[in-house]
């Protein structure tokens, strides 16, 4: 099975080598893709960027193994909480706008190269089906901010899960494909 994440003129190749060894390679054909300039003594940089990228696709791999949350967390996120001394609502569970925003979180190129606003608000969008706002957009992304399942990337405008966001994000997502079983009437 080979894995491709295609981003701009970048990309990560993940595959089983000789059916021994996970191998991910990373090939940037534009350093403007991963916010680098150009010219060898900024190859430093681009590498950390993309060892990155990399660190957060095996990130997510690794959560979706095993995606069962703690009580703790779930309870951190299902319920209405005082973060950074502002009142946060919850993410309901089965609510349509929550199941389209963590269906977009759980996207491959989100978690890997990052999101802005812009970019996610479209997503959610598409899965809503319905008109959504960029006010609701920035509303949502602060209660994520807000819970620990999001990070802004400094100087940027763009964000990037947590790993608390990577487990929370593939639950719910997973919760919302689940099929549900008839009940056995006696």
């Amino acid at each position: 099975m080979i894995v491709n994440v295609l981003y701009k003129h970048s990309r990560i190749k993940e595959y089983l080598k000789e059916g021994r060894a996970l191998r991910i390679e990373t090939v940037c054909n534009s350093p403007t893709d991963l916010g680098c300039n150009r010219r060898l003594h900024n190859l430093p940089e681009l590498q950390a960027k993309a060892r990155a990228a990399n660190r957060r696709l095996l990130t997510i791999q690794r959560a979706g193994q095993g995606c069962a949350v703690s009580t703790v967390l779930f309870e951190r996120v299902a319920l209405p909480s005082l973060e950074e001394g502002q009142r946060t609502g919850a993410l309901r569970f089965g609510d349509p706008r929550t199941m389209a925003l963590v269906g977009a979180l759980c996207i491959a190129i989100n978690a890997v190269a990052g999101f802005t606003n812009r970019s996610l608000r479209a997503q959610v969008a598409g899965f809503l089906a319905t008109n959504y706002s960029s006010s609701q957009m920035t509303y949502d992304l602060r209660r994520l901010r807000r819970k620990g399942l999001i990070q802004r990337v400094p100087r940027s405008n763009t964000y990037a899960l947590t790993y608390d966001g990577v487990r929370v994000a593939i639950f719910l997502h997973q919760g919302l494909r689940a099929p549900t079983a008839p009940i056995a009437r006696r």
